[in-house]
């Protein structure tokens, strides 16, 4: 499974302004154009919250609108975007493009997302042979064809998998399973006692799961029934289900087998004939996450009933397809998942969430579109370029450890000059022509899009690695970092700030928002706690000396005690679970003051609207986590998220970085000062 850096906010957006600034210009102006000045809050101190202090300007005049969990600069950036899409799709419209063309697919997707007329009177009609099928299972041999089924289509069963890199041999791609099969948001909210939990776990059974189902055709009797039995399946499932934490281990995630001992651990489960039926053929060996959640699907076959597990079908079902059905439907799904879940007030209009489905499912499409446009080329060798000065500045520091040996160091050098960096748009572009959208119904052109991904993940099995491919589209507010291939993915719509041209935009700025905030943090995750396991190959393998990696860790947990303390809305945030995201951003940090003080801007000192270089570099840092969520959305992502909110992973880092103490006078006594022994240096 990728282990995907992505930040706070999984945003994706793009606009017609790019922002980077390559070289110092002296002769500009940028104090009439300061991307930073406008979002101070001149009444916090800097080392009591500087998160506080760098956005809450920003954030007094920008309240969360109803229609949104969180409200921040990825928001700003993905408003921009669906602006540019309305146009393409209505344009696609009107084209009358042949069938099969890309400009069909948009413009026919389009138009079945916004035909709300006709949904309405469709009703439950489109998923009448998905129901009946489930409604004719009789046997568990039928359960295990529905469970192949399901899957193809975007449906979850308890059966997780996807072909994908052997963590141990990069250049094979095998069948990998995961544990998956739940309704709620991870395993936890099945059993904790926090507010959040218990209220979210309430609503799903008193409200949520009886709405569902009576929607979808039985009776209150029937629908209070259905649900203690599905929940009770669920929490069974989720009782051998691994905490968050613990799937950070690629070592205890990976076990490797025949399928034929994957068959002795799970005796009621004929796999060969279920991978045959999903589409992965000629499977002989394959990788399990978490065999003990397999154990435990194999022995909830026969614990519990046909009627029960096809109840639970049923739901995940009209779960999977609600959000492209009837009014109902898509108004409980939110109910849930937007308001009980996230806190938000209102939806969004339907012209956006068509626009948000559109993208998810069909992103690259609509990508190709956009770099034509807005990310040329010498656009993208400017980002190449700062790339490369982040890398020589890593291996500097790495240079100057001492905690770690020479021979580890060799290795984390050679380790650091492979690292692949993937820039603005893909070299080569996935090919869509065997995916068919019509304008029968919206919720079938979703399952139809849902299956043309399963089947090109399922044809990559036995097939070399495709080292080319992208996981993220070019107009992603985002970016990764992939361990088995080595990369870093840098989509193009991640380098812009929302209204600001390139050359309004200093180096400092331009230092801490994309070099730190981004390019750093990336590179930095093939170091972090799961990322340096595996070397220069993309292979799992131990290549630290074990006295180098004692010391790694030790200097980690610094890093982890300090985020266990951190407490939000009574929760305490997950220091092990998130570790991996703060060392990025902590790596990141410093690695992207490193090379902003080879800068002229930085060399010459000369202050812009009165903050120094070194100001305006943790001021262009802070930029990037502008934003802010409603309580309910950061529980949420307390409990389910490997990254810390966004104000933290502000104030986290820089309390450990002697340049900011230096930048902004932090002294003992302000709230975020940390004494030198205390403070974390890993990188």
């Amino acid at each position: 499974m990728q282990n995907l850096s992505l930040r706070q906010w999984a945003f994706t957006g793009w606009a017609a302004t790019l922002m980077l600034a390559a070289c110092h210009n002296e002769n500009k102006n940028y104090a009439a154009h300061d991307a930073i000045i406008k979002n101070i809050d001149s009444a916090v101190k800097p080392g009591d919250d500087f998160f506080q202090y760098a956005e809450g300007g920003w954030l007094k005049k920008n309240p969360i609108p109803a229609a949104y969990s969180s409200w921040g600069i990825g928001n700003v950036v993905k408003e921009e975007l669906r602006d540019q899409l309305k146009k393409i799709n209505e344009d696609a419209l009107k084209a009358n493009a042949a069938k099969g063309s890309n400009t069909q697919k948009i413009g026919d997707f389009y138009y079945t997302g916004m035909d709300s007329a006709r949904i309405e009177k469709q009703g439950l009609q489109p998923l009448q042979p998905e129901l009946a099928r489930i409604d004719q299972i009789n046997n568990i041999a039928g359960l295990l064809d529905e469970f192949a089924h399901l899957a193809t289509i975007g449906v979850t069963t308890p059966i997780g998998t996807y072909v994908g890199q052997d963590s141990k041999n990069s250049s094979k791609q095998l069948l990998q399973l995961w544990q998956t099969g739940i309704g709620l948001p991870n395993r936890d909210y099945y059993f904790n006692n926090d507010e959040l939990s218990t209220n979210v776990r309430n609503d799903y059974q008193q409200k949520h799961l009886p709405i569902f189902l009576k929607l979808g055709g039985a009776s209150e009797a029937d629908a209070k029934l259905a649900t203690s039995k599905i929940y009770a399946l669920e929490k069974f499932l989720a009782d051998s289900s691994r905490k968050l934490e613990d799937l950070r281990n690629p070592y205890t995630n990976y076990h490797k087998m025949p399928v034929a001992d994957l068959s002795k651990l799970t005796p009621e489960i004929n796999w060969k004939d279920l991978f045959d039926k999903m589409g992965y053929k000629g499977v002989d060996t394959v990788i399990v996450g978490q065999p003990e959640y397999y154990r435990a699907v194999s022995k909830a076959l026969k614990t519990y009933s046909l009627a029960d597990w096809k109840q639970y079908l049923r739901k995940n079902l009209l779960n999977e397809a609600s959000p492209y059905l009837s009014k109902p439907f898509a108004d409980e799904e939110f109910r849930f998942n937007g308001t009980i879940l996230s806190g938000r007030k209102e939806q969004l209009p339907r012209w956006k969430r068509v626009l948000d489905a559109e993208n998810n499912l069909m992103g690259e499409v609509l990508g190709q579109l956009f770099v034509k446009e807005y990310f040329p080329e010498k656009t993208k060798e400017r980002y190449v370029k700062l790339v490369e000065e982040m890398r020589t500045a890593f291996k500097e520091r790495i240079a100057k450890l001492d905690w770690m040996t020479e021979p580890t160091k060799q290795k984390a050098y050679k380790k650091l000059s492979t690292i692949n960096p993937k820039v603005g748009y893909p070299d080569k572009w996935k090919d869509f022509s065997e995916l068919e959208i019509s304008r029968d119904a919206y919720v079938l052109n979703v399952f139809r899009a849902a299956n043309f991904w399963h089947k090109r993940n399922a044809a990559k099995l036995g097939k070399p690695v495709d080292r080319t491919e992208w996981e993220m589209t070019p107009q992603t507010y985002n970016a990764y970092y992939n361990p088995s291939n080595n990369e870093i993915v840098l989509p193009a719509a991640q380098f812009m700030i929302p209204g600001a041209k390139d050359e309004d935009v200093d180096d400092a700025v331009v230092y801490g928002y994309a070099a730190a905030s981004t390019i750093g943090h990336e590179m930095t995750h093939g170091f972090d706690d799961t990322g340096r396991q595996f070397d220069a190959d993309g292979n799992l393998k131990a290549w630290w000396t074990p006295q180098d990696s004692v010391k790694f860790t030790q200097h980690a947990q610094v890093l982890i005690n300090q985020f266990n303390n951190f407490k939000v809305h009574g929760l305490n945030v997950n220091g092990k679970a998130t570790q991996g995201e703060n060392i990025a951003d902590l790596g990141g940090i410093v690695i992207g003051l490193d090379a902003f003080k080879k800068t002229e801007q930085y060399k010459e000192g000369k202050a812009i609207n009165g903050f120094t270089p070194l100001q305006r570099f943790f001021l262009g840092y802070a930029l990037g986590w502008l934003g802010q969520q409603r309580k309910e959305n950061l529980m949420n992502q307390v409990l389910t998220n490997e990254h810390a909110p966004g104000f933290l992973r502000v104030n986290g880092p820089f309390a450990n970085v002697p340049e900011f103490y230096e930048a902004f006078h932090i002294k003992p006594g302000d709230k975020m000062y940390l004494a030198p022994d205390k403070r974390a240096r890993i990188w």
